[in-house]
């Protein structure tokens, strides 16, 4: 009989909520707040389907990092900044529809894959502190490359033939760049109707396709690796794996297929918020994920499909709900803000509030073995 079936029912039960609790908090949220809201079922069916297609491949790119022991990759917003750049330079040359993603996401391989090496050879330098360490990369990137790069160097550096897509002054790109011809190309080829709700299959291929290639990246060589580096960094050192290497490589991994990931977001959206459309990307996709019952050690896909479910739904019904409930709609509006950045503080108290019980418990465990040792001399 297995050590799972010799545990009483109630206490399996408190362990499954235990182990589940964000997203059972969130599934109870959702509850309360759908009545309220008073949209349709098949609204939210199709928000949620459109939200599927538009997050799951940002959230899934998450993966790699926790796969590493780097925890949640806050620096995955530079690959979303190498999309970005990509798709500016795709929209002045005028290369629109599906030639334009395709084209968009092979420029930004190089981008992105150069500002992951950087991050993640920052980050091997910072061992034990990666989150921290990748959010301030985020800022220091954001607010200081990309914005120079954008705001100084396109234009008089690199040459914009249109001036529909610069400011007024002669260089620097406006603060929204129109993808109206891109809008919703991938998601409208080979799309879907069924009773009103549509299905952008071809979204939905892709995002199969990337499901597909973590799990047999997993299986070899590089993915046990990871998996080796992620549990113990010194035992995997011994072993012969190169820890630093490997930590890198996840970290690029994840910030070029972050660079796929927005892509597909823009052309789905049909907008570029210039200065601010990478600056919320990781925190959404990593409150997402943790919603889903992903943890900063262990994460899996079936989490970020979930989490994508509940957070979004939670973002559709919250400000419709606060309106029905204080008669101001902003409400609902702060609510799900202060959400996703709450989810993550409690996610990340809980995650060291568990590891300093589990390092408390092996210790504890040590010391009475031997003792038992001790006695039995």
């Amino acid at each position: 009989m297995s050590k799972n079936k010799n545990v009483p029912l109630d206490k399996r039960a408190l362990e499954l909520v235990r182990n589940n609790a964000v997203p059972i908090m969130f599934i109870i949220i959702c509850a309360i707040f759908i009545p309220m809201a008073g949209f349709t079922p098949g609204y939210l069916i199709n928000e949620i389907i459109t939200r599927m297609g538009r997050n799951l491949f940002l959230v899934l790119c998450l993966l790699f990092p926790i796969m590493a022991g780097m925890g949640m990759n806050f620096a995955m917003t530079l690959g979303a900044m190498g999309a970005e750049l990509a798709i500016i330079l795709v929209a002045d040359w005028q290369i629109w529809g599906i030639p334009g993603v395709v084209l968009a996401m092979i420029l930004s391989i190089p981008f992105s894959a150069v500002l992951g090496l950087v991050c993640g050879a920052i980050l091997n330098m910072a061992k034990g502190r990666e989150m921290i360490t990748g959010y301030i990369l985020n800022f220091f990137m954001g607010s200081g490359i990309y914005m120079m790069i954008v705001l100084y160097i396109m234009g008089p550096i690199i040459p914009i033939a249109h001036s529909s897509i610069m400011l007024p002054r002669g260089y620097g790109i406006r603060n929204t760049v129109s993808l109206l011809n891109m809008r919703q190309c991938l998601d409208d080829l080979l799309a879907i109707r069924i009773q009103g709700v549509k299905i952008p299959v071809l979204t939905f291929i892709l995002v199969g396709l990337f499901c597909l290639f973590i799990v047999w990246f997993r299986r070899t060589k590089l993915g046990q690796d990871m998996r080796a580096v992620g549990q113990d960094m010194e035992v995997a050192r011994a072993a012969g794996i190169k820890v630093d290497r490997t930590r890198l490589i996840s970290i690029m991994m994840s910030t070029v297929f972050a660079g796929f990931g927005m892509v597909i977001y823009l052309q789905n959206m049909g907008n570029l918020p210039t200065y601010t459309g990478h600056s919320q990307i990781g925190m959404f996709c990593i409150a997402a994920l943790l919603i889903g019952g992903a943890s900063v050690e262990k994460a899996s896909i079936g989490n970020a499909f979930l989490g994508v479910i509940l957070f979004h739904l939670m973002f559709i019904v919250a400000p419709n709900a606060g309106g029905f409930i204080t008669g101001d709609s902003m409400v609902g509006e702060y609510f799900r803000v202060f959400m996703s950045y709450g989810i993550i503080t409690i996610a990340l108290i809980m995650y060291e509030a568990k590891k300093r019980m589990n390092k408390s418990k092996a210790g504890r465990e040590l010391a009475q073995a031997q003792r038992e040792g001790e006695g039995a001399q």
